[in-house]
């Protein structure tokens, strides 16, 4: 014990002295680079960096007390002058050292910072201090009850949208070497599990946390009741949703938290949860904490946050210049997307992580994370693209910090590693017959009916939408502010950028209106929604869902015409004479009289696909028509009903393949894990039973498939 705490010490003191020197160049540079800074010579640089590196260590604890509220509730520009005062500070005491003002204080932080994480990270130098987490636990005890304790407890990092054959390839390229040490060690082990039918957060995300998914059809539906297109992307429907599935005995139940998750799991403690955004006896701003203890902390992030779009534009503009196929186009990868793209990979991750930490240094017994950088990135450059791994490989860095964290926590911590879906690959159905389905639908319809898609809505602006929400609702200076800005583009309370806010959160009430010179008759509206690969077609002739006979009477010619389509690989729709019937070109699959005719449209879609679709079938909000892309197994590619190369939502490849890292030491049951719900169950019987050991002689791979 002795030897690893002189160890510890011997690299502590390393690391000073390196920064130190570091920080003392970087203001000679700057000195010789900008008038409004002098520093007479390398003794004085070396002494400003060390009063500089004191102020923050001594003042800048005492001063976040004060600044904290103020930092969280005006997005960190309190912070950043506090930066800026620390250096004019210094500026004041050291002779042969000067700034003009307070706002040259905040440039030379920036510098400072920008030249200390280049030169840490190529000199491979942890980036926490060790003094720093020992100050953020005091803060915690003083503020907390943080109870010692050997009770583990548990952080689950989610990352959205990455499967477990691309989660392997990263490791095998060296990528991320945290992961690859845990499962080379022993101390952790690696599963897949299986998605239900709608392979996208909201389904997957109310299945793991609150072991309930019923009647989400996918990520976007038709309400009938209300005539009402609905999204995942809306906070007001995840609430809704959330207090129709919840038990009120939610993963997270027991003084968990949640971070930027769409669901809460019932955790009396929330950040950027958009279940739970008007609920604001669940927010504090204390939880940002462990971000803003660190004095460096904000410059990094808005530093790292300009690199990544310089990083996107390079490899948008790289990516045409080889003419890389598929390729989303210059629409939605260029305009607003690399500010998007950062807020998703810096912005998010920065804030998550180091929140992540707080909640270890608190004890917080259980605590779910989504990391969202994979998902977006992938989703525009491409599953398995350098940029996708590139984010991938900062995901494991990140993982490292937090391992290295625990250590220093009240109670042991397990950390699990998972994702809520995969993706899959591929040009996208547009691109490649130079039409999209509501194009291919009005076609087939021959005019007679006017077919109304959704607004191009993903998931990247309803985490953009809930962090804005999120400071409005917490009032203040900023707060307040932000709201008067937003307020033509909020909803209840609740704020709608982006596509989503030009459709009224997705909550547009269904035109129904006959085109010109068409006889009118009773619903002659057609709705058509994407989800990935996976589209939702709603007639509004009937009330309720039209069956196959009707579809046929009213529709000639449609549902022969799509499943003929080669983009096409099978139609759910529902038979008065024989219930569910998938439909494919040469063939059709009677789900519930388990009788095939042809070719079965299911082969290669997985040996569940019939469960999965029987189960989606029954759901309420079902469409008259689920539409399915084709998949090649052979290339892993199918087609997207979205303008996406990456995509997820429905079923064929790797979007169904999710993954689950978990210690070793942890029980599984011996059935595959099929269903989120199922993971559900593992996951809090894990938080239940504290780390209970495995059961001697247990293969460790999972439960049986969840139907309702």
């Amino acid at each position: 014990m002795k030897r690893t705490r002189k160890g510890e010490l011997r690299r502590f003191a390393g690391r000073v002295l390196v920064i130190w020197i570091i920080q003392a160049l970087a203001l000679l540079v700057m000195a010789a680079l900008f008038k409004n800074v002098y520093v007479e010579n390398l003794g004085v640089a070396l002494a400003t960096a060390a009063v500089i590196g004191l102020l923050n260590a001594l003042l800048w604890p005492l001063l976040s007390y004060i600044v904290l509220p103020f930092a969280v509730l005006t997005l960190g520009l309190a912070a950043l002058l506090m930066n800026g005062i620390v250096v004019w500070l210094a500026s004041e005491w050291i002779p042969g050292f000067s700034v003009t003002d307070f706002w040259v204080g905040i440039v030379l932080v920036f510098f400072l910072t920008a030249i200390t994480t280049i030169l840490s990270s190529l000199l491979t130098i942890d980036d926490d201090s060790s003094w720093q987490r020992n100050v953020l636990k005091r803060r915690m005890r003083r503020q907390k009850k943080v109870v010692e304790t050997d009770v583990p407890g548990f952080l689950f990092l989610e990352f959205d949208g990455l499967a477990k054959p691309v989660l392997e390839r990263a490791i095998e390229k060296g990528l991320m070497p945290n992961l690859a040490g845990w499962l080379e060690s022993g101390s952790h082990s690696l599963v897949g599990w299986e998605t239900d039918m709608s392979s996208q957060t909201s389904a997957s995300q109310a299945g793991i946390l609150h072991g309930n998914n019923h009647n989400i059809p996918a990520f976007r539906w038709y309400d009938r009741e209300a005539k009402e297109i609905v999204a995942s992307s809306s906070p007001k429907l995840v609430a809704g949703l959330e207090k129709r599935l919840s038990d009120g005995k939610g993963l997270l139940v027991a003084d968990g938290a949640s971070r930027g998750n769409l669901f809460s799991g019932d955790a009396p403690n929330v950040m950027n949860t958009a279940s739970t955004l008007l609920d604001r006896s669940r927010f504090h701003t204390t939880d940002y904490q462990a971000y803003f203890l660190d004095p460096y902390n904000m410059p990094r992030t808005l530093l790292l946050a300009i690199w990544d779009i310089i990083l996107e534009m390079w490899q948008f503009h790289k990516a045409r210049r080889d003419n890389v196929y598929p390729l989303s186009d210059k629409e939605h990868r260029g305009g607003i997307y690399p500010l998007m793209r950062v807020f998703m990979t810096v912005i998010m991750r920065d804030l998550n992580f180091n929140t992540l930490i707080g909640d270890m240094f608190s004890g917080v017994p259980a605590v779910y994370a989504t990391f969202v950088g994979y998902d977006e990135v992938a989703h525009h450059s491409g599953v398995e693209s350098e940029d996708t791994f590139g984010i991938l490989h900062k995901l494991d860095r990140e993982v490292g910090r937090l391992e290295s964290a625990a250590a220093q926590a009240p109670r042991p911590y397990h950390l699990v590693v998972l994702s809520d879906h995969g993706q899959t690959g591929g040009a996208t159905f547009k691109q490649r017959y130079d039409l999209s389905l509501e194009d291919l639908i009005r076609q087939l319809a021959r005019e007679k009916y006017q077919i109304q898609g959704d607004a191009d809505v993903h998931e990247d602006w309803s985490h953009v939408n809930v962090m804005l929400t999120e400071t409005v609702q917490q009032g203040g200076t900023m707060g307040k502010g932000l709201g008067r800005a937003l307020d033509s583009r909020s909803q209840g309370g609740q704020v709608a950028l982006g596509p989503e806010g030009a459709a009224q959160a997705q909550t547009g009430k269904v035109v129904e209106e006959t085109p010109d010179g068409e006889e009118e008759g009773p619903g002659s509206t057609i709705v058509v929604l994407a989800s990935g690969n996976l589209a939702l077609v709603y007639g509004t002739r009937t009330p309720k869902r039209a069956t196959l006979e009707q579809i046929e009477e009213y529709y000639p010619g449609l549902l022969d015409g799509l499943v003929q389509h080669e983009g096409v690989g099978f139609v759910l729709v529902h038979s008065a004479a024989h219930g569910p019937v998938v439909i494919g070109g040469d063939g059709k699959n009677y789900l519930a009289e388990d009788r095939v005719e042809g070719e079965d449209p299911l082969a290669g879609f997985g040996p569940n696909a019939a469960q999965h679709l029987l189960r989606n079938d029954a759901f309420p909000d079902a469409p008259d028509l689920y539409v399915n892309s084709f998949y090649d197994p052979e290339s892993n590619e199918g087609a997207a009903f979205e303008e996406q190369i990456g995509f997820h939502g429905g079923m064929g490849g790797t979007q169904t393949q999710p993954f689950l890292l978990y210690p070793s030491t942890l029980p599984l049951a011996d059935e595959p894990l099929i269903g989120a719900a199922v993971v559900h169950r593992v996951l809090k019987g894990w938080v239940s039973d504290r780390a209970a050991e495995r059961p001697e002689g247990s293969s460790g791979k999972g439960t049986s498939i969840d139907t309702d």
